[in-house]
């Protein structure tokens, strides 16, 4: 049996990676995926480096020295213009936008009667900006009223961040938490891709040998188990040697490209590495490299050894049940137009476990939506791997937790793996019918 199985996994393999589309697809991806973050970077820079014009007709006697210039908006000041005569001067400047500061006796009546005029619909993060000037304003207005001085008002309006540490007295830093979320998040990805890929590869490979009749002779000298099994194992390889060749290649392609082509590949968070203004100050800069190398330290501490070797059991058994799935329904049916009733059902615990395990996880990692999905084993390999990054025991993943999810894993993988080699044993030689639910049900019976 060893010797049949060895033979089945060793022509899949082959078959898979001497396949025209399956080298061509290994030399272009990584191309395609550095290509695409290298002109998203770019763009990225081009749209955060752009500067909007707003021109400015402030008829009243207030908010004369707000409105400084900042990254994203400069100021262009029109006097002694009507407000038409200022609207036809921005259009025909093609500056961003008029903001309008009506002549009323007070900074409430002013503020509420100011119109910022644009072409199409505002840019969200100008008219916050402007806002903010507003709001700041209006604030110091109110309380001076109240009798607050302006160097009052300035001590009442510096920010406040809590002080953050454990309890053995180490600092400690907002946001890790989301940021070892994403990193498991992007190996449970990277584990739902490759079952999505490589799963419907078994189900393609197993449709192309029933429809040419191939099949017949292949199951006159082994169990349908075996060829099963085989076919699984044998497209695993060939997708992990095409993972692996695709993350060395890219990780290189990356590399060079920064080098060469200077990308700030920060500039896809949507935020400038250096603040503007005020921030830029020495003390305010020793502080952000000091909570960078808190950031750094933290990712540096995340377990990455248990991370990756739990990539890898999650990937092997979460591979396993979901292509004994593809693999049965490859056998169900004739052509692949008839596995479109089968998919959804086979996709929608995957985009579950990202979707409702990025939202559990983050909020709450330990509560018991992250904690049931991290168990339960069509959605484990992904949420759990979002919970690892904290690491097993204390303040972690509780290792009772992590064994039972693999342990549930392993018992789905074998009763999978039964119900589907039924299916498969039954269908792998049924020929111009559409299977329903009903009848496989009753192939499960046999």
């Amino acid at each position: 049996m060893a010797s049949k199985l060895g033979l089945i996994i060793k022509r899949e393999y082959l078959a898979k990676v001497r396949n025209r589309s399956f080298i061509v697809m290994t030399i272009l991806s990584p191309l395609l995926i550095v290509g695409m973050i290298v002109l998203i970077a770019y763009l990225a820079k081009i749209n955060d480096d752009e500067t909007r014009v707003v021109s400015v007709l402030n008829e009243s006697a207030f908010f004369l020295d707000e409105l400084k210039p900042s990254k994203s908006i400069s100021y262009v000041y029109f006097d002694d213009l009507a407000l038409q005569q200022a609207k036809d001067s921005t259009n025909s400047l093609e500056y961003y936008g008029l903001l309008y500061i009506p002549n009323l006796p007070s900074v409430e009546e002013a503020a509420k009667n100011s119109y910022l005029f644009t072409k199409d619909n505002p840019n969200t993060s100008v008219t916050k900006e402007l806002e903010a000037v507003f709001q700041k304003k209006l604030r110091q207005d109110r309380l001076r009223k109240l009798g607050v001085s302006a160097e009052q008002f300035s001590s009442v309006e510096k920010s406040f961040e809590i002080n953050l540490s454990t309890f053995e007295g180490e600092k400690s830093i907002k946001g890790i938490n989301e940021i070892k979320a994403f990193i498991g998040g992007g190996f449970g990805y990277a584990i739902m891709m490759f079952i999505i890929i490589y799963g419907g590869f078994v189900m393609r490979s197993v449709i192309e040998e029933k429809t040419s009749r191939i099949i017949e002779v292949i199951i006159s000298s082994v169990k349908p188990f075996q060829l099963m099994l085989g076919k699984i194992i044998g497209n695993s390889l060939a997708g992990i040697t095409q993972f692996s060749i695709w993350i060395v290649s890219a990780s290189a392609l990356m590399f060079v490209a920064v080098l060469i082509f200077g990308i700030d590949l920060s500039a896809l968070s949507g935020e400038s590495a250096m603040p503007a203004g005020p921030m830029g100050s020495m003390s305010q800069l020793g502080a952000m490299d000091t909570e960078m190398m808190l950031y750094a330290k933290e990712i540096y501490d995340i377990p990455w050894g248990l991370l990756i070797v739990s990539f890898f059991i999650y990937f092997i058994l979460g591979y396993l049940i979901y292509s004994s799935i593809y693999a049965a329904i490859g056998a169900a049916v004739d052509n692949e137009t008839d596995t479109q009733q089968f998919i959804f059902p086979i996709i929608l615990p995957l985009m579950l476990a990202i979707y409702v395990g990025f939202f559990s996880v983050f909020s709450n990692p330990h509560g018991p939506i992250a904690v049931g999905f991290s168990l339960f084993p069509l959605t484990s390999p992904i949420v759990m791997l979002m919970r690892l990054p904290g690491g097993i025991g204390e303040g972690g993943v509780p290792l009772w937790q992590f064994i039972t999810s693999i342990l549930l894993l392993v018992i789905t993988f074998f009763g999978i793996v039964s119900l589907a080699a039924k299916i498969y044993r039954t269908g792998i030689l049924m020929y111009g019918k559409k299977p329903t639910y009903k009848e496989l049900i009753k192939w499960l019976r046999y």
